[in-house]
Parts: C-alpha cells; sequence; structure tokens
C-alpha cells in the first residue's frame, strides 16, 4: 500500500444522490475509456443507488500524472471517497482496468467498502496487447488533423474494427483553439502499457462478496482463473454472461444490469 498523500484531482459524476439510504456504487472505466461509457447504466442503477462515476487519471477529464500503477489508482480512490466523504454501504463496480483497480483497492483497504464486483478481469498477470491500438494512437498527427474521419481512416488502416474505434475515438476533441486532441495521457499509457497487465499485489485473502461478471466470448476470464480467484477472493462468485465479449455491459447490459442487482440486493 503506498503510505503518502496523493490528492489527485479526479473527475467524476453523480446521479442518483437521492438513493443514499440504499449504499453508493463507484464505477470505475476500463483502458482507453471514461466515465461517459458507464452513463446509461449508470442511470439504471442510480433508481436504487447513489451513483459515481470516475474519470481514472491519465483518463477522461482527470488530471494526468507520470505516476501510473494500480497501488497509485486504489489511492486515488481512497482518497476520492474521503474527500467526498461518502460513507457505507459502499459498493465498487470496475471493468477491465478499473476492475484491477477495484480490486487492488480492496487488497488495500479491506474495511473501506462492503462489496465488490469486477468485469472480465481476472486477478492474474496478462502480456501486452494493445500494441495494434497504441501503434495506431501513435500515428494520428494531431498537429495535422482537420477533422475527425481522417483520425478513424488512420486505425481503420491498422486494421481495428468499428466497435474499438468507435470507443477509441470518444477521446477525440477539439481545444478552445480549434485543434484536436486526445482526453486520455497517450505518452504515458503508451509508456505504461506493461503495468496494465500486472497480476493483484495483495497481502491476505479478501474476504467480503465479490462477484466476477465475464463474458462468454471472451477471454479475459478462463476456467483456468477460477482457482486462484477463489483463493484470493473466498466469498466470491462468477457469473458469465454468454454470447457477451469484453465489452459485457455494453453488449447484454439488460442481462448485466439484472446480475449486478441481484447480487447487491
Amino acid at each position: 500500500m503506498i503510505e503518502k498523500n496523493n490528492r489527485m484531482n479526479l473527475n467524476f459524476k453523480e446521479l442518483g444522490e437521492d438513493n443514499t439510504y440504499q449504499g453508493s456504487l463507484i464505477i470505475l472505466h476500463g483502458l482507453f475509456g471514461m466515465l461517459d461509457n458507464w452513463i446509461t447504466l449508470g442511470k439504471k442503477f442510480a433508481q436504487h443507488y447513489h451513483i459515481y462515476l470516475l474519470d481514472l487519471r491519465n483518463h477522461g477529464r482527470s488530471e494526468w500524472d507520470e505516476e501510473f500503477s494500480y497501488e497509485i489508482m486504489a489511492l486515488d480512490l481512497y482518497e476520492f471517497i474521503r474527500n467526498q466523504s461518502i460513507s457505507t454501504p459502499l459498493f465498487l463496480l470496475g471493468h477491465s482496468m478499473g476492475g484491477k483497480v477495484a480490486m487492488q483497492f480492496a487488497a488495500d483497504y479491506a474495511e473501506a467498502f462492503d462489496k465488490l464486483i469486477v468485469v472480465d478481469i481476472a486477478p492474474r498477470a496478462y502480456p501486452v496487447h494493445h500494441g495494434t491500438i497504441l501503434e495506431a494512437l501513435n500515428s494520428i498527427d494531431l498537429s495535422t488533423l482537420t477533422n475527425r474521419n481522417q483520425a478513424e481512416d488512420v486505425m481503420t488502416q491498422y486494421g481495428l474494427d468499428i466497435g474499438t474505434r468507435q470507443f477509441l475515438m470518444k477521446n477525440l476533441y477539439r481545444t478552445e483553439e480549434g485543434t484536436f486532441a486526445w482526453r486520455m495521457n497517450l505518452e504515458v499509457l503508451t509508456a505504461k502499457i506493461e503495468k496494465v497487465g500486472e497480476k493483484l499485489r495483495y497481502q491476505q485473502v479478501i474476504q467480503k462478496p465479490t462477484l466476477f461478471v465475464g463474458g462468454g466470448k471472451s477471454n479475459y476470464i478462463q476456467v483456468i482463473d477460477y482457482e486462484e480467484i477463489k483463493q484470493i477472493f473466498p466469498q466470491s462468485t462468477i457469473q458469465i454472461i454468454e454470447d457477451a465479449g469484453h465489452w459485457v455491459h455494453a453488449e447484454k447490459p439488460e442481462e448485466f444490469y439484472e446480475v449486478v442487482i441481484e447480487f447487491l440486493r
């Protein structure tokens, strides 16, 4: 655990402020994502819970910093909870990289939350597999870009499918000066990409109720991961949503919502 005051300014959005009596739910996006990815489902969850959608460091409208690790992002989350005076019951939901952040938070601050939902990621290490995406993004010359289509054309040349292109294009915006820029800190994410795949670091098993939700067509959570998941999270349940890929929540939103709500209740 990192023992220092981090003071990272995280951008966030609140939904369902009147539902604090049922608890608060913090939702964390994945790599190259932002809180906007969770607005639709966030509004559904806000019918029952006080929702906080966060932009993690170096993503969305949150601050940029050269330090980038799961321990430091877990500290970001801890300080956010403390600064916002969020009380229990508190539930955490994280997708992919956000799921790793949530798991690291659970390992470092076990008494600060009540339930954990991890979406399509396991605690094990993953090899770097975003090389093509990073190569495509870094090959886009923002200084000469005159329209968004030019950026998407470059992504297409690198073989990125339409879903991935649309997801990444949400990061591209026009500045007040009229030039294009990325919401994400592409330089740091490129330099620190190996840290995204790192194995969860923990000192003891995590006894809080935990739900792992995987996509049946995704290879992020595999049967061979079940034993390690149960070892680290003995109070965990693993639920696989068939016909869903890595973006389970976007591909099967109704099924995902029902699975999560049932677990939270």
